[in-house]
């Protein structure tokens, strides 16, 4: 398999899988995650991402049922489905789960984990050796104050702007 996806503890290829419409991190950007790689098969300082993922749901009120023994688990078993000896990317993300079309986190019973294992793309050697192009964006970041910048949020919207602003003015 290419890519694998654990949704919740049902794994997948990524073509498959599927998290609800009601998910609270679809319908609001309610979640947090942490992405990391591997060096010689295992995950790259685990413990550190694991404690910034919790201190960044702790700061949403959003509970993660799981101790880091079972994220590991899900991330051990997610990563066996991936083919080959290649290091891995993998995403954790974790979401307020399922609920009614409402900003009440009370309506959420059940957060969502989803953990996302492909593999690594190395650096390009052009890249390396040429280094990358430069753009300063008219986008401005959230303030600290409206959303604070040491929560890894699932709302990535200024960069993704950003992003559609570098595209255009390459294509001008």
């Amino acid at each position: 398999m290419k890519a694998a996806v654990n949704v919740n503890g049902r794994l997948t290829d990524d073509k498959n899988a599927t998290v609800s419409v009601y998910d609270h991190g679809f319908l609001y950007g309610e979640g947090v995650y942490e992405t990391l790689r591997t060096y010689n098969g295992q995950p790259f300082l685990l413990d550190r991402h694991l404690r910034r993922l919790r201190a960044s749901a702790s700061a949403l009120g959003l509970p993660c049922a799981m101790d880091d023994s079972e994220i590991i688990d899900m991330i051990t078993r997610t990563m066996a489905e991936v083919d080959g000896d290649t290091e891995k990317y993998i995403r954790v993300l974790l979401t307020r789960g399922i609920g009614e079309l409402s900003y009440d986190p009370a309506g959420c019973q059940t957060p969502t984990i989803v953990v996302i294992v492909r593999p690594y793309s190395e650096t390009s050697s052009n890249l390396l050796a040429n280094g990358a192009s430069l753009i300063l964006s008219s986008i401005v970041r959230n303030h600290p104050q409206a959303l604070n910048p040491q929560i890894k949020s699932n709302n990535l919207l200024n960069n993704a702007l950003a992003m559609q602003e570098a595209l255009r003015a390459g294509a001008d």
